[in-house]
C-alpha cells in the first residue's frame, strides 16, 4: 500500500498563481465639453442621438505596472436638423499594478480588462459634465471591451494585409 500523503517535491503539482490587478492610480488626462447648443442660440424640443467613439492605449511604466488611457469622443445631435448639441472629450487614464499574466495574454488584458475597472468611472465623469453643462445626464451604455479589442484586431490585420499587397 502506498502512502499518499507523502510531501511533493517543491514545484509539482502547484497551480499557476491567479492573475492579479490592482489600480494604483487613476485621473482625468484631458477634458472638454462645448456646448454648442447654447453658443448657437437653439434649444427648445430636441431630441437627442449620441455618437460614442473609444480609442484604448496601454504602456509599460514600470516592472509589471502599466498606464492604460480611454479616450472617449461624445456627440449628441439632433436628430430632427441634424445640429450639433454637444461635444464631449474625455481622455481617461489609469496606472495597474498587474502580476501573474503571461506575455502572451498582456496586451489583452491590458485592453479588456483594465478598462472594464475604469469605465465606472468615466460613466460618472460623463453624467456629471454633460448635466453641469446644461443637459440631462448622459448615462453612458456599458461598453464591451472584448468587442472593441477583436475589432481592433480586425483592423490591424487587414491594414497589415492591404499593405502588403500594396505593389513597391
Amino acid at each position: 500500500m502506498a502512502e499518499t500523503d507523502a510531501p511533493q517535491p517543491a514545484g509539482q503539482n502547484t497551480p499557476p498563481s491567479p492573475p492579479q490587478l490592482r489600480i494604483l492610480g487613476q485621473f482625468v488626462k484631458d477634458l472638454s465639453f462645448e456646448n454648442i447648443a447654447v453658443r448657437n442660440g437653439s434649444g427648445g424640443n430636441v431630441s437627442p442621438d449620441v455618437q460614442v467613439q473609444v480609442a484604448l492605449d496601454a504602456k509599460k511604466r514600470a516592472e509589471n505596472q502599466f498606464e492604460v488611457t480611454g479616450k472617449f469622443n461624445i456627440t449628441s445631435k439632433n436628430k430632427d436638423n441634424d445640429a450639433t448639441l454637444f461635444v464631449l472629450e474625455l481622455e481617461y487614464g489609469g496606472v495597474f499594478q498587474i502580476d501573474n499574466v503571461p506575455d502572451e495574454q498582456l496586451h489583452p488584458f491590458l485592453l479588456i480588462e483594465c478598462p472594464r475597472m475604469l469605465f465606472p468611472f468615466v460613466r460618472r465623469i460623463v453624467s456629471d459634465v454633460t448635466h453641469d453643462g446644461g443637459f440631462p445626464p448622459l448615462n453612458l451604455d456599458n461598453i464591451d471591451f472584448l468587442a472593441l479589442y477583436r475589432q481592433s484586431l480586425q483592423q490591424r490585420a487587414a491594414a497589415a494585409q492591404a499593405a502588403d499587397a500594396k505593389p513597391n
